[in-house]
């Protein structure tokens, strides 16, 4: 297992673990309708668009597929002042989840914005999901619950924080 800087040409790779991602992660949370719908080439097209601006970082098997990547950057909503950063996205195929490699995968985001000198960081994540515990166990707390709509149904996110990222992370890198 190899992770690193996503490149352009990984864009295809990044779109395909983010649709199978959305679809075993939110199936029963998010409308079916909605997630059959999800498309690779236009989730393809957002990353072509993402990668150069982006801070995104790909987790690929021996045989050089991908299947994770996470994201992060500034804090997009400006709703919570003190939280500078934001893991914007982390997704593992289900079959390489439950292996550590989220935590892998959110190193090198972390380890970027304090580069920048940012360390404090949210990341939002639906209520439903059960990847709340995960964040729990990297040492976020809850901070806040957001309204969302996603395929037309209303649901909670939950916003989570670390007030330092050098002391949660420290020892992961």
């Amino acid at each position: 297992m190899k992770i690193r800087k996503a490149m352009l040409a990984d864009a295809k790779g990044i779109a395909k673990v983010h649709v199978d991602s959305w679809r075993t992660t939110y199936s029963g949370i998010v409308p079916d309708e909605f997630l059959q719908q999800l498309s690779y080439e236009s989730r393809e097209n957002m990353w072509k668009r993402g990668i150069p601006n982006g801070h995104i970082f790909v987790a690929e098997n021996e045989k050089g597929e991908i299947f994770g990547f996470a994201c992060g950057g500034k804090e997009r909503s400006g709703n919570y002042e003190y939280y500078q950063g934001e893991l914007y996205a982390i997704y593992i195929l289900k079959e390489y989840q439950g292996q550590g490699l989220g935590k892998k995968l959110i190193v090198p985001v972390v380890k970027q914005l304090l580069d920048k000198n940012i360390n404090t960081m949210l990341v939002l994540v639906l209520e439903e999901n059960k990847s709340c515990l995960f964040y729990e166990a990297l040492g976020a707390r809850k901070l806040d619950k957001v309204e969302d709509e996603i395929g037309g149904k209303t649901l909670i996110e939950a916003v989570y924080g670390w007030d330092n990222l050098k002391a949660s992370f420290n020892t992961m890198f």
